[in-house]
């Protein structure tokens, strides 16, 4: 039974180069067999089933309707039976294409500089990365790992963390010097304040005063779903932000953005994950990417 199984599938991958190729003799060089074995492999085929599958003239070969329909499950069946070896093979050998979502600031400042590093450990998986702050769905299969921020929602992904990162108020020398240096957290509402256009947990900015934690509401001109344009309206003196630190190293130190309120800023934390799809069947190339980046983020804070 098991010699006879694995006759077929020799006999099925014979058939699909004929299917392919409309010739024999070019179906055996691609399968570096000789025609007259590519041909006995199809009259076993016919035999077995009690139908003719090809036509034979002198200059090609045409399928009949039966053969049309056994090209199409024998293609089907030989994908399957090679993404099944692929997927066993690679976990042994990383391989193959690996799609990356990550938020545009943080892809760009925190995970494409350690992506080189990653290619020359792993030079067999081939990344697809995208840089984007929106959520892009995973178990959809839109990427194979997403880098999310802040609290999880419940969700059948497997999750690791990364780390976590603290936020800052900043503003430019130039906004300050033409509005004035906010002192408490209150001096706040009467400024420009830049803000995220979606939803956030906390109602406000949180501040911490005399031992309390408090949110402050906060509204200026404009709005923006990602932190790299708060930072360059920042810049640009247009009003005060809010944002993660790893945004900020750069500008901080070159004096191009001044920390404001640190005395009162909560500390708090926000947690950064990557977030795939786990499992017994999880692609090693999904692994090694994943553990990858724990070794690499988790021993150092994002800021």
């Amino acid at each position: 039974m098991k010699r006879e199984m694995a006759d077929r599938s020799g006999e099925m991958e014979a058939f699909a180069a004929v299917a392919r190729e409309h010739s024999l003799s070019a179906a055996a060089r691609r399968l570096g067999l000789t025609p007259s074995a590519v041909s006995r492999a199809i009259t076993r085929i016919e035999a077995r089933l009690g139908v003719r599958l090809i036509v034979r003239t002198t200059r090609s070969i045409t399928l009949t309707p039966e053969g049309e329909a056994y090209a199409r499950g024998a293609a089907r069946i030989l994908a399957d039976l090679a993404e099944v070896e692929d997927a066993i093979a690679d976990q042994g050998v990383p391989k193959g294409r690996l799609r990356v979502s990550a938020a545009l600031a943080h892809g760009r400042l925190v995970i494409v500089p350690l992506l080189g590093e990653f290619s020359d450990r792993f030079p067999g998986i081939r990344l697809d990365v995208s840089l984007s702050d929106t959520l892009v769905d995973v178990l959809g299969g839109r990427a194979d790992v997403a880098i999310r921020f802040g609290p999880l929602s419940d969700s059948p992904l497997t999750a690791r963390r990364l780390g976590d990162t603290g936020r800052s108020i900043v503003a430019s020398p130039e906004y300050l010097s033409r509005r004035g240096t906010p002192l408490v957290p209150e001096d706040l509402l009467g400024h420009n304040c830049l803000n995220f256009d979606f939803p956030r947990i906390e109602p406000g900015w949180p501040f911490r005063k005399d031992g309390h934690d408090y949110a402050l509401g906060v509204s200026g001109t404009i709005e923006a779903n990602n932190g790299e344009t708060l930072v360059q309206l920042a810049l640009q003196g247009v009003g005060i932000a809010r944002v993660g630190n790893f945004h900020l190293a750069d500008e901080i130190t070159a004096g191009k953005l001044v920390v404001l309120l640190d005395d009162f800023n909560p500390q708090d934390r926000e947690p950064i994950h990557a977030v795939f799809v786990g499992g017994s069947h999880m692609p090693a190339r999904v692994r090694v990417f994943v553990d990858f980046l724990v070794e690499r983020l988790t021993a150092r804070q994002v800021g």
